[in-house]
C-alpha cells in the first residue's frame, strides 16, 4: 500500500472511528447514570421495606430524635447511604437506616465493570467495521488511481522506443555533419522530455530503495558534464571535499538532475551555478529569476512559468523525505535561488 493510501485510509478510519466512539461514550454515560438510579432505588426500597419487617440484611438500623429539618422517604448520600422512616405510634423517634459506604461502594465499582467490560467489546467492534468501512471507500480510489498510473507506465513505457530512435540518429547525425547548435537545441529538447519521462517514473515509483557508496564529487562531475552539454552559456563553479554518501544512487541522481535542470533553465543568459558542499551540507545557488512563492515550491503540479508540469520540486521532496536528506530553498526574485540539502543521515562517516 502506497504512502497517500495509508494516509487516506487512516483519515477514514479515525473520523469515523472517533464519530463511533463519541455516539458509544453518550450511550454508556446515559446507561451509568441510568444504573446508578437504579441502584439508588433499590436501596432505598430495601430500606423500605426494613422499616416494615425489620429484617435488614447488609443494613444498620438506628432511632434518632425527630426534627423539621429531616425529610423522611428521602435517600441521603453523604458519608454514609441512609435514609429516615416514621415509626408507627411514635412522633419523637424517627427510624433511621443505614447502608456502608463500603457496601454501597461496592455496588458502584460493580456496574462499573460490567459497564467497562462491555464498553471494551464495543469498542472492538467498532473499530473493526471502522477499518473495514475505511477499506470499502477507499477501494474506487485506488483502482481510479490504479487505471491512472497503469496508463502512465504504459505511456513511459511506449516513448521510449522512440526517444533511444532519436538520441541514437542525433548521435549519428552530428559524426557526419559536426558540431551545430540546431542538432544541439534539439537534443536538449530530447533530454527535457527525457527529464520528464524519468520525473514520471519516480513519481509513479515505491519500491524499496537499495542502499550503495559512492563519491559526491565524481557524482556531480558526471552530471554538471551532462548538463554543460544541453547549457553551454551557463557556467558551472564547483567548490568540494571529497566525501562519501551512502544512499540510493538513482534517486539521488534524481535529485541532483531536477535542482540542476531548474537552475539552467530558469538561470539568466551566461548565468552562474554554484555548487559547495560545507561539512553535511550540500549548496546549490544560481543567478536565475529566482521564485516568487517558496511555499508552494513542493507541492505537486504547482509551477511558475509554462514550462514543465510541475512535479520535478515535487518529485525531489518526495525522494528526499524517502533518503532522510532535509531540504530547504531560500530565494529572491530576480536575484536567484540557493537550494540546501542536509547529508548528514547519508554521508560515510
Amino acid at each position: 500500500m502506497k504512502r497517500y493510501e495509508k494516509e487516506s485510509l487512516l483519515k477514514n478510519f479515525l473520523i469515523f472511528f472517533t464519530l463511533q466512539l463519541i455516539l458509544l461514550s453518550i450511550i454508556f454515560i446515559q446507561s451509568y447514570q441510568q444504573k446508578h438510579r437504579d441502584i439508588d432505588d433499590q436501596i432505598y426500597n430495601d430500606m423500605k421495606i426494613c422499616s416494615y419487617n425489620l429484617k435488614c440484611e447488609g443494613l444498620e438500623l438506628d432511632f434518632v430524635p425527630n426534627s423539621k429539618d429531616i425529610k423522611t422517604e428521602k435517600l441521603y448520600k453523604n458519608d454514609k447511604v441512609y435514609s429516615f422512616f416514621s415509626v408507627p405510634t411514635v412522633d419523637n423517634y424517627l427510624m433511621k437506616i443505614v447502608l456502608p459506604q463500603e457496601a454501597y461502594e461496592s455496588l458502584i465499582k460493580t456496574i462499573k465493570k460490567e459497564l467497562f467490560k462491555s464498553f471494551l467489546f464495543y469498542l472492538l467492534l467498532i473499530a473493526i467495521l471502522s477499518f473495514f468501512f475505511s477499506i470499502y471507500t477507499l477501494r474506487p480510489l485506488k483502482d481510479a488511481l490504479t487505471l491512472n498510473e497503469q496508463f502512465i507506465k504504459d505511456i513511459i513505457h511506449d516513448i521510449n522506443t522512440p526517444l533511444s530512435a532519436l538520441i541514437v540518429n542525433f548521435k549519428l547525425f552530428q559524426k557526419e555533419i559536426g558540431d551545430n547548435h540546431k542538432i544541439d537545441r534539439m537534443r536538449s529538447s530530447v533530454s527535457t522530455i527525457l527529464s520528464l519521462q524519468n520525473n514520471l517514473q519516480a513519481f509513479l515509483d515505491n519500491s524499496p530503495l537499495q542502499k550503495e557508496q559512492f563519491v559526491l564529487l565524481e557524482l556531480m562531475h558526471e552530471r554538471i558534464l551532462y548538463f554543460q552539454t544541453i547549457y553551454p552559456n551557463i557556467e558551472f563553479n564547483i567548490n568540494f571535499n571529497k566525501v562519501k554518501i551512502e544512499t540510493n544512487r538513482d534517486a539521488f541522481v534524481r535529485i541532483i538532475d531536477n535542482i540542476l535542470s531548474n537552475a539552467c533553465k530558469y538561470n539568466k543568459h551566461d548565468g552562474a551555478v554554484k555548487i559547495k558542499n560545507i561539512s553535511n551540507m550540500l549548496f546549490i545557488e544560481d543567478s536565475g529569476k529566482g521564485i516568487k512563492d517558496i511555499d508552494k515550491v513542493f507541492k505537486r503540479y504547482y509551477k511558475e512559468s509554462e514550462r514543465g508540469i510541475g512535479i520535478g520540486m515535487h518529485i525531489v521532496k518526495k525522494l528526499c523525505e524517502k533518503l532522510g536528506i532535509e531540504i530547504s530553498i531560500e530565494s529572491d526574485v530576480d536575484k536567484g535561488t540557493v537550494i540546501s540539502l542536509n547529508l548528514k543521515e547519508v554521508i560515510v562517516k
